[in-house]
């Protein structure tokens, strides 16, 4: 552990020079030699502070890890106390702290998606072949596992998936490139938020406006920032991240706010095992998201628009980044947006692997270089959000729905799927179907009707269960099948849609062993900032961890019920109010009866 005070320790020439392009790049003052920070004053410091994430990523990926000298130079350059700075750069799994072992560090995903395809099996290989391998919590590419992500010191990280050996030898060597994203419904007639994914070229501007794109900006701005929020409102559209709050309802609240700064932000951060859905959006389609933004940051009053986008994702950023210069250049973004007279620009973060910072107030923290941990509420984000300002945060796909809100009418839009659940949504097929992958459907569809239209279950007529919304959502068994996918209903059996997940497993599959990944992923994967989570996941993971050992049921469930009571009514945020909704289930529904 290096001393939480500024040492002696130099960063090298090349930490120098990566910390200065992120101070230069995004336009910070330079502190002059000699400067005394104490005296800094609490505006310029907030000023700097928000680059210390993009600090820490220029660092680790110059030198393969956070020295001492380069933390220090990066506290030095943006007015950051060392012991601050250590507690941030500490908290994310793909930072490492002590030197590398080897210049590439190979995260393999041993969660409940990649496990089934062979994952655990895949770490011992690559270490037999002398890779450095540290097991990953989801990396987002369930539909293709076992995925593999590679951090390439002084190089753009690489994902891999299905990953393998050769796979990864290939990446190393520099001889591969990005996969193309594959989209089993592409060129399908009728979908609305994936119908360019799969069909555009995602590099190039040009081909997204001769497919439709950007006439939505254009007539949001006819219509200005009132009726842009009113015609959200009519569609009924809610968040698509699992709580289903009201859009119109939050831009209403941050438009209202006067006299002060506003945010549009979109949460990229979709690290909930199971989730690949905006991924594949913003690797296939990225131009849509960012007018998207612009539509959003009219509607409110925000100049300023920031995409956290987790940083298990190379390719989905390089391409984001991509469209978000492109439309800079062709000034659809900047002080004139579109010839508006509306100024308008987005920022772009990534994450470092951290679950708990999809959570919207940990996602703000992390973003103005703090540790990712959420915040009491109220305040909420529309009053108090980013930098404690005004802020509509949402996620990418809700965002994917404005654009055809603006050209079809909210009343269009309402006619779609149920009168509770309007629109369509996208679900993240994965384990035993047949063509796992993102599918774009209107609410109201059946689970059985999901799944058929993914091929059906692979070696079986049906599953022996399946994990609907990810893991912080509910196992079903077969019996549940034509449950309509709708809002309402979904609450009425007592689950969720949460993030879209639909995860199938089948009788070949340990499910003992897939609840008790579920309960390590929370409480690893939990702040630690309130006690009821911090402990309580530890102790669930324990409960799993005895049956896997042969403990029985009847000695566990009144603790896990307890633990369950308490997370659920006294956790801070949703992580641990959710940690406890998959493994009830599946004790409900008798999945860990090989327990007894």
């Amino acid at each position: 552990m290096p001393d939480l005070r500024f040492s002696e320790a130099e960063p090298s020439d090349a930490e120098r020079l990566a910390v200065d392009g992120v101070v230069a790049e995004l336009g910070a003052v330079v502190v002059v030699e000699g400067e005394r920070l104490v005296y800094a004053g609490r505006a310029r410091t907030a000023e700097r502070r928000h680059l210390l994430l993009p600090a820490l990523h220029a660092i680790q990926r110059t030198s393969g890890w956070i020295s001492p000298g380069g933390l220090d130079y990066a506290c030095r350059q943006l007015e950051v106390p060392p012991a601050e700075a250590y507690g941030v750069a500490t908290f994310y799994h793909l930072f490492t702290h002590e030197p590398p072992e080897a210049t590439d560090v190979v995260h393999v995903c041993d969660d409940i998606a990649c496990r089934p395809p062979g994952a655990l099996g895949l770490i011992d290989e690559l270490r037999a072949a002398g890779h450095n391998v540290k097991a990953s919590p989801c990396l987002g590419q369930c539909e293709r596992g076992p995925a593999v992500l590679v951090q390439r010191t002084g190089d753009h990280d690489l994902t891999i998936a299905p990953g393998s050996v050769d796979g990864v030898a290939v990446a190393i060597s520099g001889r591969t490139s990005a996969a193309s994203v594959t989209l089993p419904q592409a060129g399908s007639p009728g979908l609305r938020l994936l119908a360019r994914v799969g069909v555009v070229d995602p590099g190039s501007l040009d081909d997204y406006r001769a497919n439709g794109g950007y006439r939505a900006l254009d007539a949001a701005i006819s219509m200005g920032p009132d009726r842009i929020i009113e015609e959200v409102s009519t569609s009924g559209l809610s968040g698509r991240g699992g709580a289903a709050f009201p859009t119109g309802v939050k831009w209403r609240g941050v438009a209202d706010q006067q006299g002060r700064p506003r945010h549009v932000v979109c949460n990229a951060d979709e690290s909930e095992p199971g989730t690949f859905k905006d991924r594949v959006v913003m690797e296939g389609d990225p131009f849509s998201l960012v007018e998207a933004m612009t539509i959003a940051g009219i509607a409110v009053g925000a100049e300023q628009g920031w995409v956290y986008i987790r940083g298990e994702y190379p390719v989905a950023t390089h391409r984001l980044r991509m469209a978000i210069d492109q439309a800079r250049a062709a000034g659809l973004l900047g002080a004139d947006v579109a010839g508006s007279g509306k100024r308008f620009d987005i920022d772009l973060r990534s994450g470092a692997g951290a679950y708990i910072c999809g959570e919207e107030t940990a996602l703000f923290n992390s973003i103005e270089g703090f540790r990712g941990e959420p915040r009491n509420k109220p305040p909420f984000p529309t009053t108090h959000g980013l930098f404690g300002e005004p802020t509509a945060i949402n996620n990418v796909e809700t965002l994917l729905n404005v654009p055809a809100i603006m050209l079809d009418g909210g009343e269009a839009y309402r006619a779609t799927g149920t009168d509770r659940s309007p629109g369509t949504r996208l679900f993240c097929l994965s384990g035993r179907v047949a063509h796992p992958g993102t599918y774009e459907h209107e609410f109201g569809i059946t689970l059985r009707g999901v799944l058929d239209a993914a091929g059906g279950v692979v070696g079986a007529d049906e599953p022996h269960a399946v994990l609907l919304g990810g893991a912080a959502g509910f196992f079903v068994r077969s019996e549940q099948l034509d449950l309509p996918l709708t809002l309402e209903d979904t609450r009425a059996a007592g689950v969720s849609l949460g993030s879209g997940v639909v995860m199938v497993f089948g009788e070949e599959d340990d499910m003992v062993d897939t609840v008790r990944r579920v309960a390590e992923f929370f409480r690893d994967e939990s702040c630690g900032q309130c006690v009821p989570c911090r402990v309580g996941t530890v102790r669930q993971e324990e409960v799993l961890a005895r049956l896997r050992d042969g403990a029985t049921l009847d000695d566990e469930v009144e603790l896990l019920d307890d633990l369950a009571a308490v997370m659920r009514d006294a956790s801070i945020c949703g992580l641990g109010q959710t940690a406890s909704g998959a493994i009830r289930s599946a004790l409900d529904l008798g999945l860990l009866e090989g327990a007894r």
